[in-house]
């Protein structure tokens, strides 16, 4: 198997991944052609009629408005690096979000052309859509992006693609807590898998209910906590913490992240990178 042994830098206990989702300004509106539009999030509707919600593209507005400015003061106070899944389209849709990512230093990863359903293409169309998503990153942010998200379901050429297209690691993989090569999908040309969650991702406090704010600090500090243990114990992995700026930056959600990060940071044997940084570092350790 690949799940091999981790040893991080400077011995830490665990790697610690931030992703910040940016999709507001990319998403389905029939005003870019689309059949209908996205679902009414905070309510859980979805509305399959051809037309447009007009409230509900402000809704997504105010993770750029409102959500951003807090997420970035954040990880600029607790001076902690995060990788940034970003629809390109978004980014051309507001600068200054890509302005952040580079004043920060941080990692653009590509999270898609647009924020809409890649299964449905063929291989010619999805080829496209990864080449531009790459080639409008690096115009607004002045980084190609070496890493890939897609949203939610990908085809069976997507891996390839990536591949053929100079990705170095793919996000879609839910199956471990350290990453692996994958060597089968083109012979002599390995990726890495950068394993990703759902579990601790934002995204649950729409869709379960149970899930306050309150309840996914907890879920989400146990799970840090839990695998800070394993490492105490030499088995070192990571966590991903998966964000949203029109989910967390929200006045009664923000206060969450920001105690999780309190927590992170007042402990020792930490290392928050991102995950531009983790794969260099498994392919030093781990050669394919």
């Amino acid at each position: 198997m690949d799940q091999e042994r981790m040893d991080w830098p400077g011995d830490a206990k665990v790697a610690l991944s931030i992703v910040v989702n940016v999709e507001e300004g990319s998403e389905m509106t029939v005003a870019r052609g689309d059949k209908g539009m996205e679902p009414v999030d905070e309510l859980g509707v979805f509305v399959r009629a051809p037309i447009r919600n007009f409230g509900n593209e402000s809704n997504y507005l105010y993770g750029i408005k409102a959500g951003a400015p807090r997420v970035v003061e954040l990880l600029r106070r607790y001076r902690v690096a995060a990788s940034w899944t970003v629809a390109a389209m978004s980014l051309e849709a507001h600068p200054e979000v890509a302005d952040a990512i580079r004043a920060l230093g941080h990692e653009p990863v590509a999270h898609g052309w647009r924020w809409v359903h890649q299964f449905r293409m063929d291989e010619s169309a999805e080829r496209d859509f990864i080449r531009r998503a790459a080639d409008s990153i690096e115009r607004t942010t002045g980084t190609r992006p070496k890493g890939w998200l897609s949203r939610y379901l990908l085809t069976p050429a997507t891996r390839r693609l990536l591949i053929e297209e100079g990705y170095g690691y793919h996000m879609d993989d839910y199956s471990g807590d350290v990453p692996f090569w994958d060597r089968e999908t083109v012979p002599g040309r390995p990726i890495v898998i950068m394993p990703y969650a759902l579990d601790t991702n934002d995204m649950k406090m729409w869709t379960d209910p149970a899930f306050t704010p309150q309840a996914w600090l907890d879920y989400a500090r146990h799970s840090f906590d839990r695998l800070w243990l394993e490492g105490e114990a030499g088995f070192p992995k990571m966590m991903s913490l998966g964000l949203h700026l029109r989910i967390i930056g929200r006045p009664g959600r923000i206060w969450a992240l920001e105690e999780f990060l309190r927590h992170a940071t007042a402990m020792p044997g930490v290392w928050i990178a991102t995950r531009g940084e983790i794969v260099a570092h498994f392919a030093r350790v781990h050669p394919a």
